[in-house]
């Protein structure tokens, strides 16, 4: 990475794809958990419904599938810039 504009199109890209995480988690912890569960308590889901399993474990199950896609993503994006490990 010896040029500017890599270096601005690695952070680019990196904020992006935080920014992204960011929001999807949100959106599954606090809006499915919590905004939306009233619509969501009439589907059932392993013996409760979705809103409550949401709340209790589907948010925690997207954020740990979160932590792996970024951690995907920043080891290909590394490689595409030159800054892996390797």
């Amino acid at each position: 990475m010896s040029d500017k504009s890599s270096s601005n199109a690695y952070w680019a890209a990196n904020i992006r794809i935080i920014t992204i995480c960011l929001i999807i988690w949100a959106i599954v912890s606090y809006g499915f958990g919590i905004l939306l569960r009233p619509l969501l308590s009439g589907i059932p889901v392993g013996g409760t419904d979705l809103g409550f399993w949401f709340a209790q474990q589907g948010s925690i199950i997207v954020f740990i599938a979160l932590i792996f896609y970024y951690a995907t993503y920043m080891n290909r994006l590394d490689r595409e810039h030159g800054v892996d490990e390797q």
